[in-house]
C-alpha cells in the first residue's frame, strides 16, 4: 500500500506501551482464573504449578498497573466525553449497522472506545488497590480479615468486568475492518480514518 494512502496513528512507544498492558491483563486473567475456583486449577501449569502462579500473579498485576498508567497519561485527554459522544452513543443502533452518514465527525476516539478506556481506568484501579490488600507476603500485618475479605469480593468482581470489557474491545477492533492495522503497523488508511474518525482526520492531514 502506498505510503501516501496511511495515516499516522500510534507512535511505537505507544505501541508498546499498549501490548505491554494486553499482554499483562491475559496473564493476569489466566493466573487469576487459575487461583478463583479449582475447576481451573489446570491453568496453573501455564505458569510452572500453583505455588509459582500465586507467586507471580500480584508482580503482573504490578506490572499491569504501572503499563496501563503510561497509556492513561498518554490518552485520557483524548478521551474526555463531549456532546458528539453522546449523539454517537443515542444512534448507536446505527453504528453497528455500519450506517455513520450523518452522525457527528468524531475526533481520535469515538465514545465506546471512551467508556472502554474509563471503565478500564476504574476497574484497574480497584483491582490493583484491592490486590495490594490481599497480598500477604508484604502487607498482611496492615489489613484486617474482613478488609481482605471484603477485597476478595472486589478484586473477583473488577477482574470479571476488565475481562468482559476487554473481550469487547478485541471484538469491536476485529469486526471494524481496518481498525488491528493502527496497533500492528502504527498506521491506518485514509479512507478508514475518513469514515471512522473525520474529526481526527481533518486535523492529521492539516500539520505539516
Amino acid at each position: 500500500m502506498s505510503e501516501n494512502n496511511v495515516v499516522s496513528r500510534y507512535t511505537t512507544a505507544a505501541r508498546i506501551n499498549h501490548w505491554i498492558t494486553a499482554v499483562s491483563l491475559i496473564l493476569l486473567a489466566l493466573s487469576g482464573m487459575a487461583l478463583f475456583h479449582p475447576s481451573l486449577y489446570f491453568l496453573t501449569n501455564l505458569f510452572g504449578g500453583g505455588q509459582m502462579t500465586r507467586a507471580i500473579h500480584p508482580w503482573i498485576g504490578v506490572v499491569l498497573f504501572i503499563s496501563f498508567l503510561g497509556l492513561f497519561f498518554r490518552f485520557f485527554a483524548l478521551n474526555l466525553w463531549n456532546r458528539d459522544d453522546t449523539v454517537w452513543m443515542k444512534n448507536l443502533g446505527k453504528v453497528i449497522n455500519n450506517e455513520e452518514e450523518g452522525l457527528p465527525e468524531l475526533g481520535k476516539y469515538n465514545a465506546g472506545q471512551k467508556l472502554v478506556f474509563w471503565g478500564q481506568s476504574i476497574l484497574i484501579l480497584l483491582l490493583f488497590c484491592s490486590g495490594l490488600v490481599l497480598w500477604d507476603v508484604y502487607f498482611e500485618a496492615y489489613t484486617s480479615i474482613d478488609q481482605k475479605r471484603l477485597s476478595a469480593v472486589v478484586h473477583a468482581l473488577c477482574a470479571i468486568g476488565a475481562i468482559l470489557i476487554w473481550i469487547v474491545h478485541v471484538y469491536a477492533a476485529i469486526w471494524v475492518k481496518g481498525t488491528l492495522r493502527a496497533m500492528t503497523r502504527g498506521s491506518v488508511t485514509r479512507g478508514w480514518s475518513w469514515k471512522h474518525h473525520r474529526k481526527w482526520f481533518r486535523q492529521e492531514v492539516g500539520k505539516p
